[in-house]
């Protein structure tokens, strides 16, 4: 069970937090503070009696030391616990998720919300505990909320929601079935926290979740994924990096592969069969055009190709970026 550390300088918010922390069964106990550096101070003491700490939740605006200080100092710790800013202020999120923060609620707290961050919390001490005993698989990334203003309001995106990210000078627009948010961030900061959860470059300005491309198109050696409706164009320079996530994704999801990801699909040729990918050959493409995971090598030893193999389909629309 968890043991967590509430800050807050004002006490009713502070004996709130700390009420609706201890009604959650998954919490074993529950430490208040009302201000950082108190809690900094409670942080050492623990780790000294070689007590254990998972989470603090804290908020951000507080006299003296403030959360995102605080943050900062956790980080020269060798086992820093998580970190869930509670706060009435938005417009620090972007350097709350900048500083590994594990999540970032709003007051007034809803119950449901703070349950949520308690259930990311569990997982990332799992996580971390298998990590620790060695050779335990590791739970996949989980998801985040990711807050963005709309009309003098936050509200918060869910990452798997998230299709494709496009970088915009000093901020990112995330792109969802339901409409693109802006947010400030670089691209790049964004690209190396989500890399994780499946996300990848195609462009120098642009993001996608891998999990969301249904194809690869090639035409007149270049190249460019479909993500619902958009195609979008892959510059050379990480052409080869997404064909390979094609194939290895097709190997993992294919139940005839009879192994691990990356390994050759069939156990020999059946009676009137030819004799399937060749042991130690590469998969290669069997038409210019992979459709997600169903795109699959040919059967057969595979010709091998000077560059990229010319695609049936047409190329990115007019207009579309390019370019390394």
């Amino acid at each position: 069970m968890l043991r967590v550390l509430a800050v807050d300088d004002e006490l009713p918010a502070l004996e709130e937090l700390t009420f609706l922390l201890r009604k959650d069964p998954r919490i074993e106990r529950v430490t208040g503070a009302g201000e950082a550096a108190e809690a900094l101070r409670d942080l050492s003491r623990m780790l000294v009696a070689g007590e254990r700490l998972d989470a603090v939740f804290l908020d951000i605006r507080m006299p003296g030391l403030d959360g995102l200080d605080f943050t900062r100092l956790l980080s020269g710790f060798a086992a820093p616990p998580q970190v869930v800013f509670v706060t009435a202020h938005d417009d620090c999120a972007v350097a709350a998720y900048e500083l590994g923060a594990l999540d970032y609620l709003l007051k007034p707290v809803r119950p449901e919300r703070l349950a949520e961050a308690v259930r990311r919390v569990d997982d990332a001490v799992h996580r971390a505990s298998a990590a620790e005993d060695g050779g335990v698989p590791e739970r996949p990334p989980e998801d985040e909320m990711i807050p963005v203003e709309l009309g003098g309001r936050t509200r918060l995106v869910s990452r798997r929601a998230v299709t494709h990210v496009e970088a915009q000078g000093d901020y990112v627009r995330l792109h969802t079935a339901e409409g693109s948010y802006l947010v400030r961030m670089p691209l790049a900061a964004l690209a190396r926290r989500w890399e994780e959860a499946g996300f990848i470059r195609i462009h120098r300005s642009t993001l996608v979740a891998s999990a969301h491309i249904t194809e690869l198109r090639f035409d007149g050696g270049r190249a460019a994924v479909q993500i619902g409706d958009e195609l979008l164009p892959v510059s050379r320079r990480h052409t080869r990096e997404v064909r390979d996530l094609l194939v290895r994704r097709f190997h993992h999801n294919d139940p005839q592969s009879g192994g691990p990801p990356g390994t050759n699909p069939g156990t020999g040729p059946g009676p009137g069969q030819g004799s399937g990918t060749q042991p130690g050959a590469r998969p290669g493409p069997s038409s210019g055009s992979h459709t997600g995971p169903a795109a699959g090598p040919q059967a057969g030893p595979a010709a091998p190709r000077s560059g990229p193999p010319p695609g049936p389909l047409t190329g990115p629309p007019a207009g579309a970026r390019g370019g390394p």
